[in-house]
Formats: structure tokens, sequence, C-alpha cells
């Protein structure tokens, strides 16, 4: 790419230790390559995170694949969840990959591609726990999660519905919320099955005891705005995670990064 058509980003990307660069906005690099824009926050395990000086992860490397078999290159801005998003709905990104659920609200600004996983809201307490055996024995109990989720809308939700009066405990980030959750200064957290699965195969070991089965499941998918260019990328995409799925490289990269299969809803 044109050196001289690069963008610094720089801003909450300091935090992923380095500056990083912004391809040339319609998808044509200056040299001719085809370049689809994408955004991370490079600090989402095991969605988009760093590896020494690398960007990798299961979204990561599923749009890279994706776009290697379309002929594109992919070039990463990171910086925190919200000003990704805010650069989307900018037109300065086309999509970004970093776990982005399909919402009603989102709905509303984006068109999504094809779902690529499916995760569920799950509560898990202490591995050693012996105390809480079922979602109904949270009553009186603490649920940590992270601050504006919808895993901690759900659990909040499901409480009122059957009449269980837990308590919720919110967090800037999911991992203070697991360990103040391992260390027992609250009784359970809930978080995507997925990423709970993710987590136990990164340290080797159970971490956790799984409370009742997943009370709702969140559609992953990426998301465009509306304009013909990316619409078309968008649904060639779609096409190539669907030929990803046939072929077994979808359940293959899923099983790489989560240490179990999230490309099927479960029943």
């Amino acid at each position: 790419m044109n050196t001289s058509r690069r963008t610094l980003i720089l801003g909450s990307a300091a935090a992923f230790g380095g500056i990083l660069l912004s391809a040339c906005s319609g998808g044509t690099g200056g040299s001719g390559e085809k370049v689809i824009r994408a955004g991370s926050t490079g600090q989402s395990y095991p969605n988009g995170f760093r590896e020494g000086d690398k960007l990798v992860g299961y979204d990561v490397e599923l749009l890279e694949t994706a776009a290697k078999d379309l002929g594109y290159t992919v070039q990463w801005t990171t910086a925190e969840f919200s000003g990704i998003m805010g650069q989307l709905e900018a037109g300065r990104l086309d999509t970004v990959a970093n776990n982005v659920a399909v919402t009603a609200a989102r709905k509303e600004k984006f068109d999504f591609t094809a779902t690529y996983a499916y995760l569920g809201a799950q509560v898990v307490t202490k591995a050693d726990n012996t105390t809480i055996k079922t979602l109904e024995d949270l009553a009186g109990k603490t649920v940590s999660g992270v601050l504006g989720s919808d895993n901690l809308r759900r659990i909040e939700d499901w409480g009122k519905e059957h009449n269980v009066a837990l308590k919720t405990r919110p967090y800037e980030t999911r991992d203070a919320a697991m360990q103040d959750m391992i260390k027992g200064q609250v009784d359970a957290y809930i978080n995507s099955d997925g990423i709970l699965h993710a987590e136990e195969k990164r340290e080797g070991k159970t971490l956790f005891n799984y409370i009742g089965d997943p009370i709702g499941y969140d559609e992953i998918a990426l998301p465009f705005t509306r304009n013909t260019t990316t619409g078309d990328l968008r649904t060639k995409l779609s096409e190539v995670f669907e030929k990803m799925r046939g072929d077994g490289r979808l359940k293959a990269l899923s099983e790489k990064y989560y240490g179990t299969d999230v490309t099927t809803k479960k029943s």
C-alpha cells in the first residue's frame, strides 16, 4: 500500500502497544490491491489479541482466511470497542471483527454477514463449588459480569421472570469479574459459554462449574454499513463463511481458539 495514503491510528490503540495502520478507503489500496479495513480491540481473547507483535484470534483469522479466498488483504485498526464501532459507523472502517453480536439495535444501523458463531449466556461458579447446583440456587447470591453486557441483563431478567432474588455486580472488564468469582468475592459469574471454554483452554485446567444451560444465545457476525461497495463485499464474505462451514475450516478455527465448536447453535 502507498505509504502516503496510510493513516496513523492512535488514541485508545496506545494500550495495544503501538501505532496501527488503516487502509485507503473504497476497498482498493494505492497499489491496486484489494483491502478490507477492519477493526479489533486487540485485547479480546480469544477473538482478537496479541501474540508477540501479531494480531491473532478466532475473528481475526476467520476474516483473514476469507479475505485471502476472495483476493483481499486485511488492514487492521485497533482501539477500544466503542471506538472501532464508531469508526465503522463513520465509514473509516469497512467492518469490525471482534465478537460483534447481532442485536435489534445494531440491525437498525448495520447489515451483517452470515453468522459464524453462537455464544450462550452461561452462569458459572468456582470449580470446587458445592452449594450452587442450579440457577434457582442463585437466590440471595451475587453474580458478576461485564458492565452494560447483554449477559448481565439476561441474568437479571431471568431472576425476575423466575422469582429468584439474585443480585448482580458489574465490572469494567471480564477479567476482573471472573477473578473476583474465582477468589470468592462474588458467588457466580456470567459470560459467553465459548469464552469460558476458551479461558479453560488457555489455563489448561478446569476453572468453572457450569450451572444449568445457557439462558440465551448471541449470534456473532461481521457488521457493515449500508452502501453498495461494502454490501457486495458482505455478500461475498457470507458465501465464503458458508463454504468454510461446509469444508470444516470454520469448526477447526473454533476448536483452535475456543477449545469447542461454537459454529452451531445448541438446541
